[in-house]
């Protein structure tokens, strides 16, 4: 969203080189902002008012007292419209439920309350259709919206601010915001997990190497890592349903800090906005922003997730793996190189969870040395807010894409297996079942490894006197143990890649997401 008074226009210079671009050209580069996360609204189209110039400023609302405006510097320093209009929505339904609540309370009239509701459905349809004015000199979206209220309605519109503080609007503001948010962000995480599965379903029985310390360590099957990535997923859903819960409690009717003297029902306007109860403490209320700290940091670690799978499927895409095949509809090509197919959205994923983790520590930090209650410093709390949320929405919906545009190359894949002798383990599982001690078979094993190293073979290559020479315990039987399809087929334990094991933990992951066999 672009806002003319929040930018600074470089002109050219007026004769250019002929065939050059004809002057005069505008280059706007927006001083604040990071753009709207959600709701995508025409707002975004909406203007900007500067009150820039010799006009007379209009007085503002808390300006009983002074006799001086602030300077054009301070005006554009201490604004937030430019990123806090995103609010709109949850500032006019907050003032909707506190002017009900005053009316109910006999401190308003219910005639009042109708003229005040009406006249903010009036501006929220106007800041929907991208034809409300923005003013820069009215700060923040809460004068905005009362400034231009009082404007449409007059005497009725002086009376919503009785008993509410910007202090407690702000933060009922921005718990609604990240209410909504965070079941935003489960839609698609259960996108995300749903086309893991899908993906998941097509390659049952394909083996892939698995890796430690990125070397290669023991047979797996491609179901079981994929479903690893959904196990991580739902742990981050789970995050943010814990955060929601917390999230979900009404600071509105702190007032400033101390709450009032007037006789208001917070408990109503708790119900009425669908919050679980009032905040128990006016001072906590308005002060704290743990809310936002938690949903950061649980943002953050769903980040870490989708920055090792687009890490390890970069890597898989590469040509030294040639494991994994993106489509041309995920794909990127080179401006100089016409050979080149890269995965760019996944190392945009991996690129952009260091902008989550950033966010949140951005906000650890603003919050760290502040004194109770409200600082002004808390502005500072929304553009990383909104920078996250816009953030993780990216991450899981193109890699919810890549995920529905890639293919395993299953014969790049098998002819891979031999290396790294993946069975070592499973032969020392055999070795324990003869009664041999694991940390002996361990030795066994190691040696028989070096075996094959200089016969330059596998496992399963030796002969049995070639084994016997290393232990006698070893039999005939030893061979259905060698081989990675072998080790595969030997996993037996709750969660291993076992092939009944996969596909009992697919079949439960299908039934819990709702996918149809």
């Amino acid at each position: 969203m672009a806002f003319t008074s929040q930018s600074l226009i470089f002109r050219a210079p007026a004769s250019l080189p002929s065939g050059r671009l004809a002057a005069p050209f505008a280059v706007r580069i927006a001083l604040r902002g990071r753009g709207a996360a959600f709701p995508s609204v025409a707002a975004a189209s909406t203007s900007m008012a500067s009150s820039d110039g010799d006009e007379k400023k209009e007085t503002k609302l808390w300006g009983g007292r002074f006799e001086e405006g602030v300077t054009d510097a301070v005006e554009r320093f201490t604004e937030s419209i430019s990123y806090d209009w995103q609010l709109y929505k949850y500032d006019i339904m907050g003032s909707k439920a506190h002017a009900s609540m005053l009316a109910c309370q006999g401190l308003i009239t219910a005639g009042d309350r109708d003229i005040i509701v009406e006249g903010l459905d009036q501006i929220e349809r106007l800041i929907q259709e991208g034809k409300f004015e923005w003013r820069k000199d009215r700060e923040d979206v809460h004068m905005n919206i009362e400034a231009a209220l009082i404007e449409r309605v007059g005497e009725p519109a002086k009376k919503l601010h009785t008993a509410r503080s910007r202090n407690d609007q702000i933060v009922t503001d921005l718990r609604l915001w990240c209410r909504d948010a965070i079941d935003k962000i489960l839609i698609r995480i259960k996108q995300l997990q749903v086309s893991l599965v899908t993906l998941a379903s097509k390659y049952v029985d394909l083996i892939v190497p698995g890796y430690t310390h990125l070397q290669r360590a023991q047979p797996v099957l491609l179901p079981h890592l994929l479903l690893s990535y959904v196990e991580q997923l739902e742990r981050d859903a789970g995050r943010l349903v814990n955060c929601r819960e917390r999230v979900n409690f009404c600071p509105l009717g702190a007032c400033a800090l101390a709450g009032t003297g007037l006789p208001i029902d917070r408990f109503q306007t708790a119900k009425d906005l669908k919050f679980t109860a009032p905040m128990k403490n006016s001072i906590d209320a308005v002060s704290d922003r743990d809310f936002v700290l938690e949903f950061l940091a649980a943002n953050s670690i769903a980040a870490v997730h989708l920055s090792r799978i687009g890490e390890e499927w970069a890597l898989w895409a590469s040509e030294e793996f040639g494991f994994l095949t993106p489509s041309d509809k995920v794909s990127t090509g080179s401006s100089i190189m016409p050979q080149k197919k890269n995965p760019d959205p996944m190392e945009l994923v991996r690129g952009k969870s260091a902008r989550v983790v950033g966010d949140l520590m951005t906000v650890l930090t603003l919050c760290k040395g502040l004194p109770q209650a409200y600082n002004r410093d808390l502005q500072e709390d929304k553009e990383p807010l909104f920078d996250s949320v816009k953030a993780i929405l990216g991450m899981l919906e193109v890699c919810t894409e890549f995920a529905q545009n890639i293919s395993f190359n299953s014969k790049r894949i098998q002819s891979s297996l031999p290396a790294g002798y993946l069975d070592a383990t499973t032969l020392a599982d055999y070795l324990v079942k003869k009664g041999v001690p694991f940390r002996t078979s361990h030795e066994i094993v190691g040696r028989s490894v070096a075996l094959c190293v200089s016969k330059n073979c596998q496992l399963a290559e030796l002969q049995l006197d070639d084994l016997k020479a290393v232990h006698p315990v070893f039999e005939a039987d030893v061979y259905e143990y060698l081989g990675v399809e072998n080790a595969v087929n030997k996993f037996i334990s709750y969660g291993s890649t076992g092939s009944n094991q996969v596909k009992k933990q697919l079949e439960d992951w299908r039934i819990q997401l709702g996918i149809s066999s």
